[in-house]
């Protein structure tokens, strides 16, 4: 089972919780989440391509998925340092402020709830987000080229290119790649020809389109589409579990956050 709602406290984030464990993959999305499995905290860093779900291991799963670019500051750690991984938040922070935080989470019925607190707190203690990351994310999500992007927040494309590393663990033009996926993936499940998909979502033609899905998804179109109708995928982020054994071992379920399918 697998469920999510929008953080009331924190813009673009999103809190979920997912119960059970399976096979199913894991897309690569620009976010970064802290988890809460099986009583621990750990930190899903920017993935670059398909993980397989199950390599954190566990049988019950929450998480908050932090928009593109705004988890650096939450956590003190570029996000370049946790692309594709999964790690501990205690190899990041002391052991006894993780001891601690963890208990206040449990304290909590909704796991998801203590989670969205101490994400509240640190991004408090934070200040504001970084402007220049958000606009950057916008921009790529809709399309832009790096070139424009850079021109139009004012930096050269090799600081650009600096600072996306740290923001969100890869350069401007990966992050474009990444979400221009995540468009055309969002096309691909409400049936769209693959043309279309391709057309619509910025790809030079249905042959790049397939290239990208392979490099980043690790599938073809035609078996992404195929394995989220079996599974029943909807919403905006796929995030539905297949609906039987052999869908699940196929459905790629396109974020960072998730840990299993």
């Amino acid at each position: 089972m697998y469920e999510e709602r929008p953080s009331r406290v924190l813009p673009g984030a999103v809190l979920w919780r997912a119960t059970g464990a399976g096979a199913g993959v894991v897309l690569p999305d620009g976010c970064m989440d802290l988890l809460w499995v099986d009583g621990r905290l750990l930190v899903a860093g920017p993935d670059t391509a398909a993980h397989p779900a199950g390599e954190v291991p566990g049988t019950g799963f929450a998480g908050i998925r932090l928009a593109p670019g705004t988890a650096p500051a939450l956590l003190g750690v570029p996000a370049s340092a946790l692309r594709d991984r999964r790690v501990e938040l205690a190899d990041l922070w002391p052991a006894a402020e993780v001891r601690r935080l963890a208990g206040r989470v449990a304290s909590y019925e909704d796991p998801c709830s203590g989670l969205e607190e101490l994400a509240r707190l640190r991004a408090d203690e934070a200040g504001p987000a970084d402007a220049l990351a958000r606009e950057v994310a916008a921009r790529l999500r809709a399309g832009q080229g790096v070139a424009a992007v850079a021109a139009a927040v004012g930096l050269g494309e090799r600081q650009l290119h600096r600072r996306s590393l740290d923001a969100f663990g890869y350069g401007p033009r990966t992050l474009g790649r990444i979400l221009r996926l995540q468009r055309a993936l969002a096309l691909t499940r409400r049936g769209l020809p693959h043309a279309e998909v391709a057309q619509a979502a910025g790809y030079a033609d249905q042959a790049h389109y397939a290239r990208e899905v392979r490099a980043l998804a690790g599938t073809t179109p035609g078996g992404y589409a195929a394995a989220s109708a079996a599974g029943g995928q909807a919403g905006p982020d796929a995030r539905g579990q297949a609906g039987s054994a052999a869908a699940k071992r196929e459905t790629p379920l396109p974020s960072g956050s998730r840990t299993t399918a």
